[in-house]
């Protein structure tokens, strides 16, 4: 009887070894197919065709579909897999490194989730964190695995509703997420390409150069405050040409006066410099007799300042070449030069707005370009409370501060824009602020820009004139 049953036993596990065999077989299979079906649907599939609104997000959704959120890192992500109906697929946060090894263990990982549900397609939720999510990103699409994004404020925000906890965590913010793709909050990124990217990568290699330039010009500020007090009434502007190339050869009262007159001249002559610069040498030596500046720990500064300024000479010339390969850049786009019929909006200006804004054509309206920028107004009203409107901030905030100094520079140098911001700023019903002003006409630029880029005609000043407003008696006087 023994044997017969240790028989029996035998035979069973052998039977349910081969049912696992076969199972895992299929299940490879079906991840295969799956492999092969994939296709990621894209900003392009899904907003150029029409406003893809909540109704459309949710529809996206399907039963079909396995829902992953993703906490992205600077080393480690962490994902978890979801259904339609928010019940969780995975028994565990999934952590991948942040590395094409890491990526494809995941990709692996999702399918096999994918195919032991019966799910034929895969949405991947993310919660945009600093670049880190870039490449994660292009690298699901690439392999047909739709990529959406949720607002970092939501995740904050509904944290409790999923364990009525204050723990926030890598491994409990990618089922949030998730829920909040499977209840249509989320958005499709949009990663520039091709002539968008390098705008966007050449403003922000120019932002920081200025940045660098700024930093380089205020410690020469200090070092020449200390050795030499009279700096600025001498050279009238530390960081001109003429100021900047005689520092670099003589930084301190001491040097100009061995210099002299001449030696001063010569120095910008073996620079090629020209201009009115060359008449101010005498005053320069004559501050350099009188300055107070101290003594002690010259040798030491003097490098100091030197370097300080080669810098900033250095910075400048790149930030010139950089502002012209945006000039180049920008004029490929489609009817672009039409915005320089503006006055007061330059070739730098528009530039840093072409390259921010991206792609005019996933845009279906311009104020959803204006919620980008985050010059949308939103209030905050209840009942008999009636909150204050203001602009919401949120978005791309270079973008914002593009299109204030295309505001600011055309009401200095536009008279159509100056008449409107006259008649904001003095009209008898609801007069605003000129910072109000200044918004108002920023939003007008963004509308103007977009209908010359989207329909290719002329800029016409006069129909900006148009919101204004006038008085009957002139109408009819006209």
């Amino acid at each position: 009887m023994n044997v017969k049953g240790k028989n029996t036993k035998k035979q069973v596990n052998i039977s349910d070894f081969e049912t696992n065999v076969i199972e895992r077989h299929q299940l490879i299979e079906r991840a295969e197919q799956i492999r092969k079906d994939l296709k990621a649907s894209t900003w392009r599939e899904l907003e150029t065709q029409g406003k893809f609104s909540k109704n459309e997000k949710l529809s996206f959704i399907s039963d079909d579909m396995l829902i992953l959120g993703c906490d992205i890192g600077s080393e480690t992500h962490y994902i978890r897999g979801i259904d339609s109906k928010g019940r969780e697929l995975s028994k565990k946060a999934f952590g991948f490194a942040n590395n094409e090894q890491g990526f494809s263990e995941a990709f692996d990982w999702s399918l096999n989730l994918a195919a032991k549900n019966d799910k034929k397609k895969i949405v991947l939720g993310l919660e945009p964190t600093g670049h880190y999510w870039f490449c994660l990103a292009t690298w699901m699409i690439s392999k047909g695995i739709s990529v959406v994004q949720v607002n970092p404020y939501a995740v904050k925000q509904t944290k409790e509703i999923e364990d009525n906890s204050q723990l926030k965590d890598d491994r409990k913010d990618p089922k949030v997420i998730a829920n909040l793709v499977k209840n249509g909050n989320y958005g499709i990124p949009y990663l520039p390409e091709g002539i968008y990217a390098d705008m966007r990568r050449l403003t922000m290699f120019r932002d920081q150069l200025m940045e660098d330039r700024i930093r380089c010009i205020n410690r020469l500020h200090r070092e020449m405050k200390i050795y030499f007090p009279e700096y600025m009434d001498a050279f009238g502007k530390l960081d001109s040409t003429f100021a900047l190339t005689l520092i670099k050869e003589a930084p301190f009262p001491e040097d100009i006066l061995k210099l002299g007159n001449d030696g001063i001249r010569d120095i910008w002559h073996q620079e090629k410099l020209r201009g009115r610069g060359y008449s101010r040498a005498d005053e320069i030596l004559r501050y350099a007799e009188m300055s107070v500046g101290i003594k002690e720990g010259t040798s030491a500064s003097k490098d100091a300042v030197k370097w300080f300024a080669s810098q900033a000479v250095e910075l400048e010339n790149k930030l010139s070449d950089i502002e012209d390969q945006l000039c180049q850049k920008f004029r490929e786009i489609p009817n672009a030069e039409n915005v320089l019929d503006i006055k007061g909006i330059g070739d730098n200006t528009l530039a840093g707005i072409l390259a921010e804004m991206g792609d005019i054509e996933r845009f279906d309206d311009v104020k959803e370009i204006q919620k980008l920028s985050g010059l949308n107004l939103v209030a905050c009203s209840s009942g008999k409370h009636k909150g204050e409107t203001k602009i919401s901030h949120r978005g791309r905030k270079r973008l914002r501060y593009w299109l204030f100094q295309a505001a600011k520079s055309a009401v200095a140098h536009a008279d159509e824009f100056a008449e409107l911001h006259l008649y904001y700023t003095t009209r008898q019903d609801n007069p605003l602020k000129k910072m109000q002003s200044l918004i108002v006409i920023a939003c007008k630029i963004l509308r103007v820009i977009y209908t010359l880029l989207k329909t290719g005609q002329k800029y016409d000043p006069e129909k900006l004139l148009k919101d204004i407003k006038r008085p009957v008696s002139v109408v009819a006087a006209a």
